[in-house]
């Protein structure tokens, strides 16, 4: 990006209408390279509205049934209610001792954070853009604007159509550049930014979705943000620069307070793509309508052909010479018990026209295309719920739905990893503005609420204590987040009752048995063993303490005895020996 500063006129600003320009141009190059990308986003869409009949464009099925079958849209909504089932939650670790516990307070915060941020409908309408496209982007952003000027994180759900890197790289990090795009109302960017006056309008095509509703967008401009990155002192700063039609609405190589540190301090796109399944060579995957489509394709078309047969069989149609004298028009009135003719009617002039049903290879041919689609998909009938005759048990039935769900959690786990980058930007963004401490209301795990105040300088570098009188620098917090289900499905939650279920009647929550609970648990592995394993050590602690003091109590018991035995006053041997006598 250093060719792109002016050094001509050092009295100009660093960015101004020539670095836009070729930026603009940049973004041209970009959109070509991703060009057959918004093509298949546009196409994909259709699919998912089970509106692709209007791809075929076939003028023989105008005016004819176009059956759109939803095996494909049934697929989808099943893989998003599994990612519904397994919202993730942030758990924050420390990698030094003495950063426990902001890691501590950050477990706790990011939570309330993101629910601020309204982060679970941006995460179901990610998650519905991932399945049908193949990649789901969010966008983490400082916005200023947030709570009256003091500003704030926000988080949003991308459109791959409105995003443009740099073709042939696997990671958006790599790319020189990076543009978004959003089309915004000429009067709103007039009242904000004066300097727009005459320069409203798009001068860009971009592509756009095939929607039911006329969209009108002339009175709206195409504005671009801009991010690059620039090498500075050894390390790469990411400046950013907001334009429309070449005129410079904002930079921060423009901005004396950022121009040597960058517009966000971690020095990334604020950008993180989730992909569904792969490609080399571009940070977007394709998505299971790309998988799906052919199967669904066939079966649709099978389907338009079953429903035309079974319309022609059931509707009567004749041949009927021009010279056979019938009244068509009562002919074809199935309200008319009688129909006028005048001649005489003979085979070879008036016949019925007969159809030939379907034979049973094309309904196996249906059959056999819906169970194709279904284990692509791996969206099986046990998954759904469905299950096969001679399976009744809950359990059996859970243990299917659990085995079946492995495609499932892999495309769960993907996600769980770009979770991971997104709590990160949100940890650098509160290293970097917030200055001032934030307020947080947090639930506990019993239910009990509390507030906890956050700011930024908990995160930001700060000397170390001096060891033997020598200076021992700065130290700047670093974390590992971990994700775990904040929503467990109910199927994962039934496995879970009847493991503990097992534990209980194997008699391993009983004190006595502590020693080879213990061991026993040490060849197992389930979610939630470190709080089984602390739990049988806290009952084998309660029964140690309760023998110790039982075995306490009876002690002094016996000493208090012996004690009382050794006061009581003894007879003389002259006393004893009179007691021995006998009358």
């Amino acid at each position: 990006m250093t060719e792109m500063v002016n050094t001509k006129n050092p009295t100009l600003p660093p960015i101004g209408a020539v670095q836009v320009a070729q930026a603009a141009q940049i973004l041209q190059n970009y959109r070509n390279g991703k060009a057959a990308l918004d093509r298949r986003i546009v196409d994909n869409e259709l699919w998912f509205k089970m509106a692709h009949w209007k791809q075929y464009k076939n003028r023989l099925m105008d005016g004819k049934a176009q059956p759109a079958s939803a095996w494909l849209f049934n697929s989808i909504a099943n893989k998003h209610a599994d990612a519904m089932d397994n919202y993730p939650e942030p758990s924050v670790l420390p990698r030094t001792e003495e950063d426990t516990e902001t890691a501590q307070q950050l477990s706790a915060i990011l939570p309330a954070l993101l629910d601020r941020c309204g982060y679970e409908q941006v995460y179901s309408d990610t998650w519905w853009y991932k399945l049908k496209q193949g990649t789901g982007v969010k966008g983490i952003f400082w916005d200023q604007s947030q709570h009256d000027g003091m500003g704030d994180i926000v988080i949003r759900r991308m459109d791959l159509l409105m995003l443009f890197w740099a073709p042939g790289v696997m990671d958006i990090q790599d790319s020189p550049h990076f543009f978004s795009l959003a089309l915004e109302d000429n009067d709103t960017l007039l009242a904000r930014w004066p300097q727009m006056k005459g320069h409203t309008g798009q001068t860009m095509d971009i592509a756009r979705y095939v929607h039911d509703d006329n969209i009108d967008t002339s009175n709206k401009s195409l504005v671009v943000d801009w991010y690059y990155k620039v090498p500075r002192d050894g390390k790469m700063i990411l400046h950013y620069c907001k334009f429309c039609n070449d005129v410079v609405l904002y930079a921060s190589e423009n901005d004396p307070l950022l121009a040597d540190v960058g517009y966000y301090e971690h020095g990334k796109y604020p950008f993180v793509f989730d992909t569904l399944f792969v490609e080399e060579d571009t940070p977007a995957g394709f998505g299971y309508i790309d998988i799906m489509k052919d199967c669904q394709t066939a079966i649709d078309q099978m389907n338009h052909v079953m429903q035309e047969n079974a319309i022609l069989s059931s509707k009567p149609r004749y041949f009927l010479a021009d010279n056979t004298g019938v009244n068509e028009r009562e002919l074809a009135d199935f309200s008319r018990d009688v129909v006028h003719f005048t001649g005489r009617l003979a085979d070879d002039n008036f016949r019925q026209q007969s159809v030939r049903p379907l034979d049973a290879t094309s309904l196996t041919y249906l059959d056999r295309r819906i169970e194709e689609l279904k284990e692509t998909s791996g969206n099986r009938d046990f998954s759904q719920g469905g299950v096969n005759s001679g399976v009744t048990a809950a359990s059996a039935i859970a243990a299917l739905q659990e085995a079946g769900s492995k495609l499932s959690r892999d495309m769960v786990k993907s996600s769980y990893r770009a979770f991971v980058k997104e709590c990160y930007l949100c940890i650098e963004l509160m290293r970097q503005f917030y200055d001032t401490p934030r307020c947080f209301r947090i639930t506990g795990e019993s239910g009990a609420v509390f507030f906890a105040e956050f700011s930024g300088q908990r995160l930001r570098a700060h000397p170390l204590e001096p060891a033997f009188g020598m200076d021992m620098g700065l130290h700047s917090p670093e974390f590992d987040v971990q994700v775990t289900a904040a929503k467990k499905s109910t199927f994962s939650r039934l496995s879970q009752n009847e493991m503990a279920q097992q534990l209980y009647r194997l008699g391993m929550f009983v004190p006595e048995n502590a020693v080879p609970a213990l061991a026993c648990l040490e060849m197992m592995d389930f979610e939630g063993i470190e709080k089984v394993r602390n739990r049988i050590r806290e009952n084998a602690d309660v029964a140690q303490r309760q023998a110790i003091l039982q075995a306490m109590q009876i002690a002094a018991v016996q000493q208090a005895s012996e004690t009382a035995e050794e006061a009581m006053p003894r007879p003389d041997t002259a006393a004893r020996k009179a007691m021995e006598v006998e009358p």
